[in-house]
C-alpha cells in the first residue's frame, strides 16, 4: 500500500491506512509529511525551518520524531486490523547538520515478528547527504477494547 503525500492531520485511519496509530498533533507540528507506506518501507520528509535548535540548525530531537514517526506508521501497518505498536525504543547518531531546505527520512524494517518490530531510518538532507541514522524497536500490542 502506496500513499502519496499523506497528511498527518487528516482524521485517523485503521491499519490498513497510511500513517495510523501516529501522533499526529506533533508530526503536523512539524510538518512531517508521508510519502510512501508499506509495512516494509515507509519516507516522509520534514521541513528544516520551524524545527531548528537556537544556532539555526535541525534540531537532534525533531529528527528522532521524524524517525519515530516513520518506523511508527511501518511498525502499525505491520500489526494489522485490531492491533497497536508501541515504541520503546529509539536511538540515534547525528552525522552532520542541516540549516534549510527539507530532510527526508527512508524508514526500511529490519525485523517483522508478531510481537515486536524494528526499523533502521535513515534521514537525508536535500543533497542526499546522511544527517542522521536511527533504529527503532515497536511492541505490537492487540488493540484495547474502547
Amino acid at each position: 500500500m502506496t500513499t502519496e503525500g499523506r497528511d498527518l492531520a487528516a482524521p485517523p485511519q485503521d491499519a490498513e491506512g497510511a500513517g495510523a496509530g501516529v501522533d499526529r498533533g506533533l508530526a503536523s507540528a512539524l510538518g512531517i509529511e508521508l510519502l510512501e507506506t508499506t509495512p516494509e518501507r515507509v519516507t516522509g520528509r520534514m521541513p528544516v525551518r520551524g524545527n531548528t535548535q537556537p544556532y539555526g540548525l535541525l534540531h537532534g530531537g525533531a529528527s528522532c520524531a521524524l524517525a519515530e514517526t516513520l518506523g511508527s506508521a511501518g511498525a502499525t501497518l505491520h500489526a494489522g486490523p485490531g492491533r497497536i505498536a508501541v515504541g520503546i525504543e529509539i536511538n540515534a547518531t547525528h552525522h552532520r547538520s542541516a540549516s534549510e531546505g527539507w530532510v527526508t527520512g527512508v524508514a526500511t524494517q529490519v525485523h517483522g515478528g508478531r510481537t515486536l518490530t524494528a526499523y533502521d531510518i535513515v534521514i537525508t538532507d536535500d543533497q542526499g547527504r546522511r544527517v542522521c541514522t536511527a533504529r527503532l524497536t515497536c511492541m505490537l500490542r492487540d488493540k484495547p477494547a474502547t
